[in-house]
């Protein structure tokens, strides 16, 4: 699996077929980056879920928090989760993001991944509440991970980026319906890491 970024810290935008994404590894500062995380760790109302694979079902293996502008619910993966208010921090971060994307947001979904063994397996970003084409802007906080891409029909293109401290990924296009995305579990021993997710549910 060849790594999609180049390791030195600047803006890149690849070119790849049927979707955008766009990473930007310095969207935060590092004392921004260390605040947010300190606080969301601390402050989020985390709650763990149950997902149902094949007839079993098993704890998700991560904590999550839905926050949203209004109280529009979100599915996926046979969970429907009701939306927390958008606290200050969150709305700060959410006017920050629209100003440097150009694309509006109405909800963010937080992901807790709390050591090696938190994952999310391959999937799209592709409900009916997120519409046709979602545009889906993602901050990195906390211990370094892997996200993994791969097309849905064409075996060799198939991707790696190590997502920073502070960084923003944005996820654009027919992307969600052509490809899908994880963060794998690893075996090392990692510290913490906070996802946040902007979308706009439709």
């Amino acid at each position: 699996m060849l790594e999609l970024f180049p390791k030195d810290q600047t803006n890149f935008s690849p070119s790849i077929p049927d979707g955008e994404v766009n990473y930007f590894p310095s969207f935060l500062s590092t004392n921004e980056a260390d605040i947010l995380f300190a606080k969301l760790l601390a402050t989020t109302p985390w709650q763990s879920d149950s997902i149902t694979v094949y007839g079993k079902t098993y704890d998700q293996p991560r904590l999550t928090s839905l926050h949203a502008i209004d109280e529009t619910s979100y599915s996926y993966s046979n969970i429907t989760m009701q939306p927390n208010p958008m606290t200050p921090v969150l709305s700060a971060i959410l006017k920050k993001i629209e100003t440097y994307s150009k694309h509006s947001f109405n909800a963010v979904l937080l992901n807790l991944y709390r050591d090696g063994k938190d994952s999310n397996g391959w999937h799209a970003d592709n409900e009916k509440e997120l519409g046709k084409n979602p545009v889906i802007a993602s901050i990195s906080l906390g211990q370094e991970r892997f996200f993994h891409l791969k097309h849905r029909t064409i075996k060799e293109e198939r991707f790696k980026l190590k997502l920073a401290h502070g960084s923003l990924l944005l996820m654009s296009g027919s992307l969600q319906h052509h490809w899908l995305h994880q963060i794998p579990k690893t075996t090392r021993p990692l510290e913490p890491r906070i996802n946040l997710t902007f979308r706009a549910l439709q």
